[in-house]
């Protein structure tokens, strides 16, 4: 990151709600200056009030899945404030309704197309910035989940696509190396958002049966965000699981 604290730069996609949300307004507390990225731009400008972060919060409409639009947020970034230190890769969509059986192959391909080929562009599009950038470098934290190595039932695309995650991790990891880029991943399991309310009324479990699981605040991911994002260059975490304590994750079967 650059040496100067009040001046660290961080873009955030999928940040108008949920665990974007969370680490934009966790990241613009500690003095980040943060370009908020979402599709709809009136929730990334509630944030952006919200924060009482003023010049420090930019809210910019993108979409994911275009790789135009992922490069005109950079763009953006660069524009205003000069660099880019951090890319929280977050944006994602859950599983379309129903048995795997019954999509249609456009709901197949919507749910890679944010969650896999989207952050694939961000992460193009921040090495780009970052191995140009003087002081060159920064950090990348891809939104993983724990689907990123352990399913739900009747979860196939959502899952598909956070395996694929990793590898996207793993990987930029390595090639990040040359660039002074560290690239880690946040897997969360049941912060209480939008996507993951269901939990509390019931969720299939490997079993078969339904069960009511314990969720946690989404605060709580935003200061594990906040954590590795604040990290020296020279250390990463390459992966970080912050879940409910009781959820019914390990020895899920």
């Amino acid at each position: 990151m650059s040496a100067d604290k009040t001046s660290r730069i961080a873009v955030v996609t999928g940040a108008g709600s949920g665990i974007g949300r969370a680490a934009a307004l966790a990241l613009l507390g500690d003095g980040w200056s943060v370009v908020l990225a979402g599709r709809r731009l009136e929730p990334l400008q509630q944030v952006a009030q919200e924060s009482g972060a003023g010049d420090r919060a930019l809210a910019v409409s993108t979409n994911v899945a275009e790789a135009e639009s992922v490069r005109a947020l950079f763009a953006a970034a660069v524009e205003r404030y000069g660099r880019v230190d951090l890319l929280f890769n977050n944006a994602g969509v859950g599983n379309p309704p129903g048995p795997f059986e019954d999509w249609t192959p456009e709901q197949w391909q919507g749910v890679v197309d944010i969650n896999l080929t989207g952050m694939f562009f961000c992460i193009q599009q921040a090495f780009r910035t970052m191995k140009a950038q003087t002081p060159r470098g920064g950090r990348i934290i891809n939104n993983g989940s724990i689907s990123a190595t352990t399913p739900r039932p009747n979860s196939i695309a959502y899952t598909s696509t956070k395996h694929a995650v990793q590898g996207l991790t793993k990987t930029a990891s390595l090639d990040g190396r040359k660039y002074d880029i560290a690239v880690g991943q946040v897997d969360v399991g049941n912060a209480f958002t939008e996507l993951a309310a269901r939990m509390t009324k019931g969720v299939p479990q490997a079993s078969g049966e339904i069960a009511i699981e314990p969720v946690i605040d989404v605060a709580i991911v935003g200061q594990s965000v906040l954590y590795m994002a604040n990290l020296p260059l020279e250390a990463n975490v390459l992966f970080h699981t912050i879940m409910a304590t009781k959820m019914p994750f390990v020895g899920r079967g």
